[in-house]
C-alpha cells in the first residue's frame, strides 16, 4: 500500500490519442492521477466531467490531470469525445499501474466478489512523490477538493 510521501510508481501508458504518457516526463510539475473503474458509467462520467470542468483551473495552477482505468485506448477515445472531456485518459489494460498503486482490489456487489478498480486519486508533487492520496472516493465535490490541495501544493 502506498502512503503519502512515497515515491510514485513510474508508468508509461498509451492515452486516448494513442500517444505514450510517462510519469517521469511530467516531473517538475504536480500531477493529479485519478483512477476510475470504467468509461461511460454514471459515477465515472460525473468524475471525468468534474475534472474536465475544472481543467482550466488545474492548468492555471500548473497541474497536469490524468484519468486512468483498465479500459482500452479506443474506449477512452470514444468516452473523451462523447463528453468533450478536457483531461487525458491513460489505458491500463493489463492493470499493472492499478496494481502498483494498490487500487486493483477485491470488491463486492450484491454478495458477489470480483476484482476491480477502487476509485482513488493521487496528487504527485514536482519531485515525483505522493503529496496526498484519496481512497474510496465519493465523486460529488471530489474534484474541487483535489483542486484545493493541488493549488496549495503548487504554491
Amino acid at each position: 500500500m502506498l502512503h503519502d510521501g512515497d515515491k510514485a510508481p513510474h508508468f508509461a501508458l498509451p492515452t486516448e490519442s494513442g500517444e505514450e504518457l510517462e510519469l517521469s516526463r511530467l516531473e517538475g510539475k504536480p500531477v493529479v492521477l485519478y483512477f476510475y473503474p470504467k468509461d461511460d458509467t454514471s459515477g465515472c462520467t460525473l468524475e471525468a466531467k468534474d475534472f474536465s470542468r475544472l481543467a482550466p483551473e488545474f492548468r492555471k495552477a500548473g497541474v497536469e490531470v490524468v484519468g486512468l482505468s483498465p479500459d482500452s485506448v479506443e474506449s477512452h477515445a470514444k468516452f473523451r469525445k462523447k463528453y468533450d472531456l478536457a483531461v487525458r485518459l491513460a489505458a491500463d489494460a493489463d492493470k499493472v499501474v492499478a496494481n502498483a498503486y494498490g487500487v486493483w482490489v477485491e470488491k463486492s456487489m450484491y454478495g458477489r466478489k470480483y476484482m476491480g478498480v477502487e476509485r482513488s486519486t493521487f496528487l504527485i508533487d514536482k519531485t515525483g512523490r505522493i503529496a496526498r492520496s484519496w481512497r474510496k472516493v465519493k465523486v460529488p465535490g471530489h474534484a474541487q477538493d483535489v483542486l484545493a490541495a493541488a493549488r496549495a501544493l503548487a504554491k
